[in-house]
């Protein structure tokens, strides 16, 4: 009897295209898919992806989803009318914030504005004290009075904070079952259900960012549940976390500020796994796509990862205080426009064309040149098989643009002002991987650059430039590389609770009964998912600072340190990471333990390693197919042999200028750099010494 076969499903949808990688788990076959992103109606870009791979979802029996509708949401200020309950006394916490100033001198300064306007926050009689206990009972009758004036206001999502909720969840928990009685088609959020952590501030900013997205999140994750059903879906529907890891569809339409990150934290363990496979312990991960571009590291083998993020820069940014991958975004893709702004100064994004009209080059109405338009000015991108063929550009539109608008009122000819835009860009995405090296005490220079997206490969060896990195890897699909990295996903629920607790005076047996009931809560999550006790996997952290300190770094805490109750080995790791980190460290100072993480995985079957057939170093003649004049800026304009990436073999080397194209994505191989096949299948490039 034939059985059918069983499709892992992977979807992320970006600002400009939306990429499919589906793995068959009964042959291992990889198929993709990638379309223009339909911001009017999400699902239908979904379905054109699935569609252009000829994948019947009757097949499938996992679907894994990353999506930017979170985020944007966040960004662009466009979410549900919200109202915050809070404590007696404590109703304007959320706008006065930390009270940051980065920037002490500038007269433009603004500081955050908060996703709910102070008419629509609400104080609530109760009152617990920092250990948990009741200091002020709740005052329900108050509660239940106020919910029914909110019915008449318009809201449509609640967020809930009370003070110590962390210690404590019980008047949190009644204040929700109310608001849930006398709103009963509102979105109500309470924050210890998101963060069980301290700080008042970051936990309601995170609530009420989970309130104020929770009804199109929800309703948009609703709407595509339903469309896999129409179309015959009987499988798991999961959705990618800001962590890497997985969640079913139900939870995130909880807590849907999880997500936030769910695409650019596919990519860093795609990412991951290519490491992984080639034995690389340290990387950094680098996304460029039509619209952002985003970078993360690899350690040792692990994504880098934090307790909490600013989201939307330092200065004006509100916290979101959950896990995430630790990972630094500009406003700089494929789709970013160029202009020119007071006093002749060329700017480029971050305000981006992306599908809707898109680059001039696409030639659905755009008329401001972008990145990708520069790109093809210079020979880069081929207006012929740009996605294969399937779409064509128009260079003659580029030139009258680019002439038109940048080039023109510059004086310059369009070849320098396209070479003007493409150098701004660079610097500025050189930006995103200094956030998240330089700026961690990390030598960028000594990491390999593993790039991806649709517009990585183009850029990858004039940011290695930049930065002095030696060794750039463009992994095999890179323009499907973040939703492939869902295919390495595992299911995953991270749980914190802070204690307070001096390391020289911590009972181990208290700790240890902390730990295994966050670990406990995750056994249980992942067996309603169906995972085996025998693919559980439990990794432990603590934040830990010096005492007398206000911040907290967060210390990877092998279990062996705990069998042995070894204070010592504790101690030795978070100052060594300390040393990193900041550049110092006090072995001699004792140490407070500030919070306790678990991570809980369910681990899943990996797709099967790629491979590439074995060639000689010279490339078959077949893969070259053309020779064209390429603009570089170390030389100007020069005959570049053009290859395609299908036809290349294990052992292949070509010599820099040279481009390799495929389906989603262009490389473009600079003079003085040289380009190795590896046996996967990845394009490993040793950058020339020219940083010109």
């Amino acid at each position: 009897m034939s059985t059918q076969p069983q499709l892992r499903v992977a979807v992320d949808i970006g600002g400009t295209f939306t990429d499919m990688a589906a793995f068959d788990e009964a042959t291992g076959k990889l198929l993709f898919g990638k379309a223009l992103s339909t911001h009017g109606q999400l699902v239908n870009g979904i379905q054109a992806t699935l569609d252009s791979a000829k994948i019947d979802l009757k097949d499938g029996n996992l679907f894994l989803h990353g999506s930017t509708i979170a985020i944007n949401t966040l960004l662009e200020r466009n979410g549900a009318n919200t109202a915050l309950l809070i404590t007696e006394g404590f109703r304007d916490i959320y706008e006065i914030g930390r009270v940051n100033r980065p920037d002490a001198y500038n007269l433009f300064f603004n500081k955050h504005q908060p996703l709910v306007k102070r008419s629509l926050r609400f104080e609530v009689a109760e009152r617990l004290r920092a250990d948990g206990s009741i200091h002020k009972p709740l005052d329900e009758g108050a509660v239940r009075a106020l919910a029914k004036e909110l019915r008449g206001q318009g809201i449509e999502a609640v967020a809930v904070l009370l003070l110590h909720s962390y210690r404590n969840p019980a008047h949190e928990q009644r204040v929700k079952q109310i608001l849930q009685e006398e709103l009963p088609g509102a979105f109500v959020c309470a924050s210890h259900e998101l963060s069980q952590e301290y700080r008042e501030f970051e936990r309601v900013s995170t609530a009420v960012a989970n309130a104020y997205v929770g009804p199109r999140v929800s309703a948009y994750l609703g709407e595509l549940e339903r469309h896999l059903s129409a179309k015959g879906f009987e499988g798991d529907f999961y959705v990618v976390q800001s962590t890497g890891g997985l969640f079913p569809s139900a939870h995130a339409r909880r807590d849907c500020v999880r997500m936030l990150e769910s695409g650019p934290a596919a990519g860093v363990i795609g990412a991951q796994a290519i490491c992984a496979q080639l034995g690389m312990g340290d990387a950094i991960a680098f996304d460029m796509g039509g619209t952002t571009a985003k970078a993360g590291v690899i350690s040792e083998g692990r994504p880098l990862t934090t307790g909490s993020a600013l989201i939307g820069g330092y200065e004006r940014a509100l916290p979101i205080q959950i896990p995430m991958m630790d990972i630094h975004e500009v406003g700089t893709g494929g789709g970013s426009i160029a202009r020119i702004e007071t006093g002749n100064a060329l700017r480029v994004g971050p305000q981006s064309a992306g599908s809707i009209p898109g680059p001039v080059a696409y030639g659905r109405g755009g008329t401001e040149p972008t990145v990708t338009d520069a790109n093809l000015l210079l020979g880069r991108l081929d207006a012929e098989h740009f996605l294969g063929g399937e779409l064509k550009l128009d260079l003659a539109g580029c030139q009258r643009q680019m002439q038109e608008r940048i080039a023109g009122p510059l004086e310059l000819d369009p070849t320098a002002a396209a070479d003007g835009i493409l150098r701004i860009a660079v610097t500025q995405m050189s930006h995103a991987v200094k956030a998240v090296t330089t700026e961690r005490g990390l030598d960028a220079g000594s990491f390999t650059m593993v790039v991806y997206g649709g517009a990585g490969p183009l850029h990858a060896s004039a940011i290695a430039r930049e930065l002095g990195i030696r060794k750039v890897l463009i992994p095999y699909a890179p323009g499907y590389f973040s939703a492939y990295g869902m295919l390495f996903s595992d299911r995953r629920y991270d749980y914190v609770r802070s204690v307070f607790r001096k390391l020289d005076d911590v009972s181990f047996d208290e700790i240890e009964a902390l730990y295994q009931s966050m670990e406990d809560e995750g056994r249980a999550a992942l067996t309603q998912s169906g995972t085996r006790a025998e693919d559980v996997v439990i990794e432990r952290a603590a934040d830990m600072r010096y005492v007398g300190q206000e911040h907290a770094v967060t210390v990877d805490l092998p279990g062996a340190f705990f069998v042995d109750k070894d204070r010592s080995a504790i101690k030795r790791q978070f100052d060594d990471l300390h040393k990193v980190r900041y550049g110092t460290s006090a072995p001699k100072e004792p140490a407070d333990l500030v919070s306790l993480r678990v991570t809980v995985l369910g681990t899943m079957k990996k797709p099967p390693k790629h491979s590439v057939d074995v060639g000689v170093a010279a490339p078959e003649k077949a893969s070259l197919r053309d020779i064209k004049p390429v603009y570089f800026r170390q030389g100007g304009w020069a005959e570049t042999p053009v290859y395609k990436r299908d036809l290349l073999r294990a052992g292949n080397q070509i010599a820099g200028p040279a481009l390799i194209e495929e389906h989603a994505s262009t490389t473009v191989v600079q003079p003085g750099d040289s380009l190795l096949v590896d046996e996967l299948g990845n394009l490993q490039i040793n950058i020339g010494d020219d940083r010109s």
